[in-house]
Protein backbone atom coordinates (compact mmCIF):
# COMPACT_ATOMS: atom_id res chain seq x y z
CA UNK A 1 0.00 0.00 0.00
CA UNK A 2 1.38 3.52 -0.82
CA UNK A 3 0.64 4.91 2.07
CA UNK A 4 2.42 2.30 4.50
CA UNK A 5 5.18 2.80 2.46
CA UNK A 6 8.23 4.71 4.65
CA UNK A 7 10.35 4.16 1.90
CA UNK A 8 9.38 7.67 -0.01
CA UNK A 9 8.46 9.79 3.19
CA UNK A 10 11.31 9.12 6.11
CA UNK A 11 10.08 11.94 8.08
CA UNK A 12 8.15 12.44 11.12
CA UNK A 13 4.78 12.73 9.75
CA UNK A 14 5.17 9.86 6.60
CA UNK A 15 5.91 7.65 9.04
CA UNK A 16 3.33 8.41 11.83
CA UNK A 17 0.65 8.50 9.04
CA UNK A 18 2.15 4.99 8.25
CA UNK A 19 2.09 3.62 11.82
CA UNK A 20 -1.57 5.01 12.36
CA UNK A 21 -2.60 3.06 9.27
CA UNK A 22 -0.80 0.27 10.71
CA UNK A 23 -2.28 0.06 13.55
CA UNK A 24 -5.99 0.77 12.59
CA UNK A 25 -5.38 -2.46 9.79
CA UNK A 26 -4.05 -4.79 12.67
CA UNK A 27 -7.24 -3.83 15.14
CA UNK A 28 -9.53 -4.26 11.95
CA UNK A 29 -7.78 -7.29 11.28
CA UNK A 30 -7.80 -9.06 14.95
CA UNK A 31 -11.59 -7.52 15.67
CA UNK A 32 -12.35 -9.53 12.84
CA UNK A 33 -10.90 -12.67 13.86
CA UNK A 34 -12.55 -12.34 17.49
CA UNK A 35 -15.98 -12.09 15.16
CA UNK A 36 -14.66 -15.05 13.07
CA UNK A 37 -14.12 -17.10 16.44
CA UNK A 38 -17.09 -16.51 17.78
CA UNK A 39 -19.41 -16.85 14.96
CA UNK A 40 -18.05 -20.41 14.47
CA UNK A 41 -18.37 -21.57 17.88
CA UNK A 42 -22.23 -20.23 17.64
CA UNK A 43 -21.96 -22.19 14.61
CA UNK A 44 -20.70 -25.32 15.83
CA UNK A 45 -23.10 -24.91 19.34
CA UNK A 46 -26.15 -25.14 17.03
CA UNK A 47 -24.63 -28.14 14.89
CA UNK A 48 -24.32 -30.00 18.32
CA UNK A 49 -27.58 -29.02 19.38
CA UNK A 50 -29.23 -30.60 15.92
CA UNK A 51 -27.34 -33.91 16.89
CA UNK A 52 -24.53 -33.07 13.90
CA UNK A 53 -21.65 -35.35 15.15
CA UNK A 54 -18.10 -34.02 14.08
CA UNK A 55 -14.84 -35.81 13.28
CA UNK A 56 -14.23 -38.89 11.26
CA UNK A 57 -16.49 -41.64 11.52
CA UNK A 58 -15.16 -45.06 13.07
CA UNK A 59 -14.03 -47.55 11.21
CA UNK A 60 -15.22 -50.38 13.68
CA UNK A 61 -17.67 -50.61 15.75
CA UNK A 62 -17.67 -52.45 19.00
CA UNK A 63 -20.76 -54.59 18.27
CA UNK A 64 -19.55 -56.61 15.58
CA UNK A 65 -16.65 -57.95 17.65
CA UNK A 66 -18.78 -58.65 21.05
CA UNK A 67 -18.30 -62.41 20.19
CA UNK A 68 -14.82 -62.59 19.53
CA UNK A 69 -14.14 -60.64 22.71
CA UNK A 70 -15.95 -63.70 24.54
CA UNK A 71 -13.93 -66.23 22.72
CA UNK A 72 -11.31 -64.50 24.16
CA UNK A 73 -12.42 -63.83 27.35
CA UNK A 74 -12.92 -67.72 27.57
CA UNK A 75 -9.79 -68.18 26.19
CA UNK A 76 -10.78 -69.97 23.27
CA UNK A 77 -8.92 -67.49 20.81
CA UNK A 78 -5.29 -65.69 21.36
CA UNK A 79 -5.14 -61.74 21.29
CA UNK A 80 -3.15 -62.15 17.87
CA UNK A 81 -5.72 -64.40 16.54
CA UNK A 82 -8.07 -61.97 17.91
CA UNK A 83 -6.48 -59.22 15.67
CA UNK A 84 -6.36 -61.85 12.79
CA UNK A 85 -10.29 -62.17 12.80
CA UNK A 86 -11.03 -58.52 13.05
CA UNK A 87 -7.85 -57.88 10.66
CA UNK A 88 -6.79 -54.19 12.60
CA UNK A 89 -3.80 -53.10 13.81
CA UNK A 90 -2.51 -53.86 18.20
CA UNK A 91 -4.03 -50.34 19.05
CA UNK A 92 -7.62 -50.50 16.67
CA UNK A 93 -7.87 -53.89 18.65
CA UNK A 94 -7.28 -52.48 22.07
CA UNK A 95 -9.35 -49.92 20.91
CA UNK A 96 -12.04 -52.32 20.04
CA UNK A 97 -11.47 -54.07 23.43
CA UNK A 98 -11.93 -51.26 25.48
CA UNK A 99 -14.95 -49.87 24.51
CA UNK A 100 -16.81 -53.54 24.52
CA UNK A 101 -15.44 -54.20 28.13
CA UNK A 102 -16.95 -50.24 29.31
CA UNK A 103 -20.03 -50.98 27.44
CA UNK A 104 -19.96 -54.43 29.40
CA UNK A 105 -19.40 -52.59 32.83
CA UNK A 106 -22.54 -50.03 31.74
CA UNK A 107 -25.02 -52.68 31.17
CA UNK A 108 -23.97 -54.95 34.40
CA UNK A 109 -24.76 -51.20 36.45
CA UNK A 110 -28.12 -51.07 34.40
CA UNK A 111 -28.73 -54.44 35.82
CA UNK A 112 -27.92 -53.48 40.01
CA UNK A 113 -30.00 -50.72 39.54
Amino acid sequence: MPILDTTKNKDLLGTLISDLVLQLLSYVAENERVNIKQRQTEGIAAAKAKGVKFGRKPIYDYRDYIEIYDKFRRQELTQKQAMEIIGCCKTTYYRIMKDIRAAKKLEEAQYEI
